[in-house]
């Protein structure tokens, strides 16, 4: 007898079964695919370069076409048959990892083929299917940064909307990320024997479907992720973590000890199973466990799936649902801090960027229906904890006003320094964004804010505003900060009058900063976060050139500095100079050998042939030499196309990253390309000859400030992309027809 949709797991004989019809499943759908497509068809997930990650990862070996899923499906048939269900019995037994990581590669073939019409649509209505590198990247730093605890891989179906959206709350709280795939009581119909190929049971509905009936939103922005509907989408949230290792982490594909080590530290997370527990839910969450994610599940679990006291293998069954976001916390060991604020709303990393819907925005602040505007400064007579409101209150307007809206944030302290202020400035609003309800856009004078009709039931008011930035302050700045007072304007007359002052500091400090160079000041300073994954790397700020993450600047490592001096950032003289064409100083290169454990001697900052500064996975762009060009490509992470050096990004990227000086190519930030230090020792701004298209258009102020400034006001037009050349041949007959300045400059060797 087959298994039946909705029927509770079976132990080891019905782990087993599901586990062959899985592979039953994926043969299917691959006849319909090859009977529709030539086996030369690329198989692939949407802007992603892993290939399919969870098979890449583990084996090494790339998914590219049709023809390459054959080895995938003996090598799945071959770990599936070879464990029998006596095998499965045994306690303590790693058989049922081994079949749960056979079943992963099989799913991720089934969810690869949606994408070429067999199956299911993979996106579809609330289901977003596999994330592009690019979602990957911007959020996977957040657990490298550890701004994020972790992800829940969620299956199944709550016992009722209200406590589903009440445990999506507390995960939301506790800045959980939750990856949603699967139905309650899913399973795979197989039929009596196998005679009949296998397709998927229909359970139940879907925790991410209980959540739109609760009015909740979904997303990225919200850290609620709804990857499909059935439970085979739960390779997304498992090729996440497995590409954040690769991307960030430098693992090597094929290196599967250190894969599911890395995981398992950088990436933790958790597999939640909700309502009964079916076979299929059983070997996903089974090959879930080889990447360190225990099962917390509500109702009970077979003895099949191993239970032993390590924490990669706990299976812990009969949590009720009111306790089970504080159980799995405590189970997979993570590290959670919700700070408490006497606000009536929750507060939290997970609700920025949270949209407020139309029929729900009960209040507009500022920008661009009324004046808006934010200031911080350093002040004498502050008192700390003192909030004001000038002018209306939240209760005295009515809902669908427009008002306007100042914020004055007065600060004191014993370090603090006037260059800090607007480096605290620019935190207001990642401080306010993490309200829910409350939505921050915009900063300085074009400031605008939306308030939700629920935030306003709830009882929040524009003396909340106060009370927040006065609380997260003085908990993240309170090596610099020992008082805070907030003045919040909410009467036409007084913003004005607030911003006409604001805009005179703003002013004095573009003057201020805008006109600092390197050559202004003694001191760089070092980022050394990324070196829990690259750990021969290190990052120099400078002035005129940021992390090569685009996140640090040399301003934030000075205040990183200020707050926390045995932190990420340190001070570094310059002292002699070595070469200062290049950028080349004693001071720096000593910190750097001693800083990166003896691997790099030397760095020159403005000059990537012979010393570049080292990379980690971080970074945003790379730029290379093009000897025949006599210039340099820059690339950023974005471009999946073919590079005029005949490789593509993942190969290029492999090359630099992991803290590697790789003399010819140097990872930076995308801003570094109009910094008037963009690789000056090798020519600078006009070496430029070839970036894609995407990029070139999205600088184009920057490269048309930086080539005026350097005499050639036409430089962007002449510099090729994608569009006019891919291979270095034809990049210089693009630059010979053009008349590209590097033509006529010096040779680079």
């Amino acid at each position: 007898m087959g298994v039946k949709p909705g029927r509770p797991a079976d132990g080891a004989d019905g782990f087993v079964r599901c586990a062959v019809a899985c592979l039953h499943l994926a043969r299917k759908r691959c006849e319909e695919a090859l009977a529709a497509h030539d086996v030369s068809t690329r198989l692939e997930f949407p802007g992603s370069i892993y290939h399919l990650p969870i098979i890449y990862g583990v084996t090494g070996r790339p998914i590219r076409m049709l023809a390459d899923v054959a080895w995938v499906l003996e090598e799945a048939e071959q770990r599936i048959n070879s464990k029998s269900a006596a095998q499965l019995r045994i306690s303590h037994s790693s058989a049922a990892l081994d079949v749960g990581m056979a079943v992963l590669w099989l799913a991720e073939v089934i969810e690869a083929l949606k994408y070429l019409g067999v199956g299911p649509a993979p996106v579809d209505d609330i289901w977003l299917g596999a994330a592009a590198d690019g979602i990957m990247r911007a959020r996977g730093i957040e657990f490298i940064e550890e701004s994020t605890p972790g992800f829940a891989a969620v299956i199944g179906e709550a016992p009722s909307v209200e406590t589903a959206v009440a445990l999506a709350h507390e995960m939301q709280q506790k800045s959980l990320y939750v990856f949603m795939a699967g139905e309650g009581g899913e399973c795979l119909a197989t039929g009596d024997g196998f005679d009949r190929l296998p397709t998927i049971g229909a359970g139940g509905t879907t925790l991410a479907e209980q959540l739109i009936e609760g009015g909740v939103q979904l997303g990225w922005d919200t850290r609620l992720v709804p990857f499909g509907r059935e439970a085979f989408a739960h390779v997304h949230s498992i090729g996440f973590a497995v590409r954040v290792a690769m991307a960030f982490g430098g693992v090597e594909p094929g290196d599967c000890r250190t894969l599911f080590a890395y995981v398992e530290d950088r990436v933790p997370a958790f597999v939640v199973l909700l309502g009964p527990v079916t076979d299929l839910q059983c070997v996903v969450a089974a090959g879930a466990m080889n990447f360190g994610l225990p099962a917390i599940a509500t109702h009970d679990i077979p003895t099949t799936l191993p239970s032993t006291d390590c924490t990669r293998w706990r299976v812990v069954p009969r949590v009720p649902p009111h306790d089970l976001v504080a159980r799995s916390i405590e189970v997979r060991g993570l590290k959670t801090v919700v700070g408490e604020m006497d606000i009536p709303v929750a507060y939290g990393h997970v609700f920025s960027g949270e949209r407020i819907r139309n029929d729900d925005l009960h209040l507009e602040m500022g920008s661009p229906k009324a004046p808006g505007c934010e200031l911080l400064l350093t002040a004498e007579d502050v008192e700390d904890g003192r909030v004001t409101v000038v002018g209306p209150e939240v209760e005295d307007l009515s809902f669908g006003s427009t008002v306007p809206l100042g914020v004055l944030v007065e600060v004191a302290g014993r370090r603090m320094q006037k260059d800090f202020e607007p480096i605290l400035e620019r935190q207001l609003h990642h401080l306010l964004n993490e309200v829910q309800g409350l939505r921050h856009m915009g900063q300085r004078d074009v400031l605008g804010m939306h308030l939700s009709h629920r935030a306003v039931e709830a009882g929040f008011r524009f003396e909340h505003l106060g009370r927040i930035i006065h609380s997260i302050m003085h908990a993240e700045y309170s090596q610099i900060v020992d008082r805070v007072q907030v003045t919040v304007f909410t009467q036409t007359e007084m913003v004005l009058t607030l911003l006409e002052r604001a805009q005179a500091v703003y002013r004095e400090r573009d003057e201020r900063i805008g006109s600092l160079t390197d050559e202004d000041v003694d001191e760089f300073y070092s980022c050394t976060i990324c070196q829990s994954f690259a750990p021969n790397h290190v990052c120099i700020m400078t002035p005129e050139r940021c992390g090569l993450c685009g996140a640090y600047s040399w301003l934030d490592g000075k205040i990183s500095f200020q707050i926390n001096p045995a932190g990420p950032s340190r001070p570094i003289r310059k002292d002699n100079v070595l070469d200062a064409a290049r950028g080349s100083w004693e001071g720096i290169n000593s910190f750097v050998h001693d800083a990166s454990h003896g691997a790099v001697e030397r760095i020159d900052l403005y000059s990537l042939l012979e010393y570049p500064m080292t990379s980690c996975g971080c970074f945003e762009c790379i730029s290379g030499v093009l000897p025949l060009c006599n210039g340099i490509f820059t690339v950023d992470r974005d471009y999946s196309g073919m590079i005029p050096i005949g490789v593509k990004l993942s190969t290029l990227a492999d090359m630099v990253r992991g803290g590697a000086q790789t003399p010819g190519f140097l990872a930076h930030s995308r801003l570094y390309v109009g910094s008037p230090r963009f690789l000056s020792g090798d020519g600078g701004i006009l070496r430029l000859v070839w970036m894609p298209r995407y990029l070139k258009e999205s600088l184009r102020a920057e490269i048309e400030a930086a080539a005026v400034a350097v005499g050639h006001p036409d430089l962007w037009e002449k510099i090729a992309t994608e569009d006019d050349a891919v291979e270095e041949e034809e990049v210089m007959s693009f630059l010979a027809r053009v008349g590209h300045p590097a033509l006529d400059m010096e040779a680079m060797f």
